[in-house]
């Protein structure tokens, strides 16, 4: 048994999980915001469920926030939804409105 090993008997944490992650099985729905440059940001939004059509998710958020968006695949977080400028608190309120997330699995990130 290895140092790391019994750090996680131990503990029952991984050390090498992320900040905010959590390893107890829970899928938490991240939203966050890039600042790209000057006063322009962008809001992405990851984690929701695999079942979901994310084209149609995408279409609601843009005709709810009169904003511009699209679908981005990424090799290692799946299909990502960004926004355009500052949604986040939209989106969360969004999501838990119809049921697409429950609010205690929303983690919104920023400054």
């Amino acid at each position: 048994m290895t140092e790391v090993d019994s750090l996680q008997s131990g503990l029952g944490l991984d050390p090498f999980v992320e900040d905010g992650e959590d390893d107890s099985g829970k899928d938490y729905v991240h939203i966050r915001i890039q600042q790209r440059n000057g006063k322009k940001s962008l809001t992405t939004i990851q984690g929701l469920e695999k079942s979901f059509d994310y084209k149609k998710v995408l279409k609601a958020f843009k005709k709810e926030f009169c904003c511009n968006g699209n679908v981005v695949e990424d090799a290692e977080l799946g299909k990502v939804i960004q926004l355009q400028g500052d949604q986040r608190k939209n989106v969360s309120v969004f999501l838990t409105g119809n049921n697409l997330a429950k609010k205690d699995l929303i983690k919104i990130h920023g400054f």
